[in-house]
């Protein structure tokens, strides 16, 4: 705190939570030490920077007043996060009954003989506040995310339920693994037994021929019905495989 003999300033320091484009204010309080009318005006080496409600006004004898500066939005973060913006605060007594409307740039000047008293400021940038970490549900602090044992060596429901539903899930998998094996074995035994079926009608119907020449009577229709019988024994097991 500034303690002058008109006006006491706080804070000394502007500080401003830097946040790329973003407007940041801060504000001052001023308090009137004495019995007069004090007018005060605010000055900054970057006026196009800042803005300053009100940037003049009169304080009460024995009052405060409130004032806000505001930073417009930034598009670059400063280098080092430092900041050579200074702000002056002139203080001079006011007439009685004084108010913002009295008050010229006159009153202000020294080479005048006023007793202008001056309190320079200058500009701190801090780091934003940082949100608060998001907290699971039902999750204790300094807990681990992963699964662990509990202090008497056992698994808690919720553990042992995972732990369940992964070993039944994997001997799921095992029985459809091996049904599929099983499947399969069965349909390639039914295919060898088919082939060893036409095999043996192939050469039962060689001997038909054979027996065909040596007859020659009779022999047309048993072979045309012959054909027809391997021809739908052949295809109901091809389905099948």
């Amino acid at each position: 705190m500034s303690t002058g003999q008109l006006l006491s300033i706080e804070p000394q320091e502007l500080q401003f939570p830097f946040e790329l484009r973003k407007q940041i204010s801060c504000s001052l309080n001023l308090s009137n030490k004495t019995d007069n009318y004090v007018a005060f005006k605010v000055k900054t080496t970057n006026p196009k920077k800042y803005c300053v409600r009100p940037n003049t006004g009169v304080v009460l004898p024995r009052s405060t007043c409130n004032v806000v500066v505001t930073m417009q939005a930034q598009k670059e973060a400063p280098t080092d996060m430092q900041c050579k913006d200074k702000f002056l605060l002139q203080s001079v007594v006011a007439s009685p009954g004084a108010t913002p409307k009295d008050i010229t740039a006159e009153m202000f000047n020294k080479e005048s003989g006023h007793n202008v008293e001056e309190c320079k400021l200058r500009v701190v940038y801090a780091a934003p506040p940082r949100p608060p970490s998001p907290v699971r549900e039902g999750s204790e602090e300094g807990s681990s995310p992963r699964a662990s044992v509990s202090d008497n060596g056992s698994f808690n429901a919720a553990e042992l339920t995972s732990v369940s539903r992964a070993h039944v899930e994997r001997h799921e998998t095992q029985d459809n693994s091996y049904d599929a094996r099983s499947l399969i074995s069965k349909l390639t035994e039914e295919k060898n037994s088919a082939i060893q079926q036409n095999s043996k009608l192939q050469q039962e119907l060689e001997l038909l021929r054979h027996e065909t020449k040596r007859n020659h009577s009779g022999i047309p229709f048993i072979y045309v019905f012959l054909v027809g019988l391997i021809g739908i024994i052949l295809g109901y097991l091809l389905k099948r495989t």
